[in-house]
């Protein structure tokens, strides 16, 4: 999806927000949710909810159906595996580093 300034959204910026996270956390636990059920967890209105959602959906993490007049959101969590990806290979890395750490702390007894 492309972001208000033509570019596709980053996950990574899209994940950046605390409340996006939030809202994200909230649709891990339900199939799906309309958006005045997503506003009423938050201090904001519907329309500084709604532009959340929109940055959660152009990073393809939440999918947008219209049910009648109301719209209801659901999850699409295959983006966060590049998050996990990324993560990953850094885990990795501090684990070879500690274990370095660790011989040359042996080492030095």
């Amino acid at each position: 999806m492309l972001s208000e300034k033509g570019q596709v959204r980053d996950v990574y910026d899209a994940v950046a927000d605390p409340t996006r996270r939030k809202i994200l956390q909230m649709l891990t636990d339900v199939e799906e949710l309309p958006l005045y059920e997503i506003t009423v967890h938050f201090q904001m209105g519907r329309t500084a909810v709604s532009k959340h959602l929109a940055i959660l959906k152009e990073a393809d993490l939440v999918v947008a159906r219209k049910v009648g007049r109301e719209t209801r959101y659901r999850l699409n969590a295959k983006p966060l595996k590049e998050i996990q990806d990324w993560v990953s290979f850094y885990e990795g890395f501090w684990k070879e580093r500690m274990l370095k750490l660790n011989q040359l702390l042996e080492e030095e007894k």
